[in-house]
């Protein structure tokens, strides 16, 4: 290719490797899109059909449903505050064989909002429970 006089500047640009750039994305963009449209990305918890309560250690049950609602060692707690929370599991961990090994077991559904689930977490670490159990139930429809 020959430039000219000397002293002229080439300003002419070769878009024929941009455009084959271009193309090739175009392709795989093609290629994905439907891959990437047809993916389920909902994390499912894992579900706990055959899980045994270990009644023997003799842990604080904490369950939450869908809704909320809060049940310690099956009694419902009908007004929660991180406060109330604490002072419950505090007079269980008291009043426990073991009180430094105690455990809580947290039964989630799989419904639940996670800043319940974050806030027995919190009121049970500010306790000083240092062993958690954390359990999903899925409902399942057939």
């Amino acid at each position: 290719m020959s430039m000219g006089a000397t002293g002229e500047t080439f300003t002419e640009i070769n878009v024929t490797p941009l455009t084959d750039v271009f193309l090739v994305l175009l392709v795989i963009m093609i290629l994905i899109a439907p891959l990437i449209d047809k993916s389920d990305l909902k994390i499912k918890p894992p579900e706990t059909k055959n899980a045994k309560k270990d009644e023997a250690t003799k842990g604080v049950s904490i369950d939450i449903d869908k809704d909320g609602q809060i049940a310690i060692n099956g009694k419902y707690v009908r007004e929660h505050t991180p406060e109330l929370l604490q002072s419950m599991i505090k007079e269980l961990k008291d009043k426990s064989d073991h009180p430094d090994d105690m455990h809580v077991t947290l039964n989630a559904d799989g419904d639940c909002k996670q800043k319940d689930v974050v806030e027995i977490m919190s009121a049970a670490a500010a306790v000083g429970i240092k062993k958690m159990r954390v359990a999903t139930q899925q409902q399942t429809n057939y």
